[in-house]
């Protein structure tokens, strides 16, 4: 009987520098989950599709589902958990799901909002159609996007808000 290979991998995860041991196949999405505790991001389709597990490495968004944990060392990762400070003090695009009304059942959420996050940080003030364009790779069954393409605005909104207030 063989066992699955296992490598320690040094990975950043929302300011915290974590050590851990994972198989060699394992996926970010599931290490995240599975071994770290972070169950904001969720997995849905397991193959890139739904955005559901979009995180952002080094600011950037990714799924999470297509990438083994062990080549996201050397990486900053950024999950849902480390968008705000808790439920008293929402980031700006939690904020502005709130605000506008982005969810639903929430499943699909998370990876909105790490999409959105890295979206408003390099365009600060879309239209409701480029809005639109930077969540096409998202899918949502419950909202018909209408409040979430609001929420990117208002998220917009709240980051120029925060950089003036600054």
């Amino acid at each position: 009987m063989s066992s699955e290979p296992t490598s320690t991998v040094r990975l950043s995860v929302n300011g915290v520098d974590r050590t851990v041991d994972v198989p060699d196949r394992q996926l970010l999405s599931d290490a995240l989950r599975h071994t770290l505790g972070l169950t904001g991001t969720h997995v849905g389709c397991e193959h890139g599709v739904c955005g559901a597990c979009t995180v952002q490495l080094d600011g950037r968004p990714v799924r999470s589902c297509l990438m083994f944990a062990a080549s996201a060392e050397g990486h900053e990762i950024t999950t849902v958990e480390g968008l705000g400070n808790g439920p008293d003090d929402p980031g700006p695009v939690q904020q502005a799901f709130i605000d506008c009304h982005g969810l639903q059942c929430g499943f699909c959420t998370p990876g909105f909002v790490t999409t959105i996050d890295a979206y408003v940080r390099e365009n600060p003030d879309p239209s409701e159609e480029e809005a639109r364009e930077a969540i096409s790779g998202n899918l949502c069954r419950c909202t018909g996007y209408q409040n979430i393409v609001r929420s990117v605005c208002r998220a917009a909104e709240l980051v120029r808000e925060r950089e003036e207030d600054a």
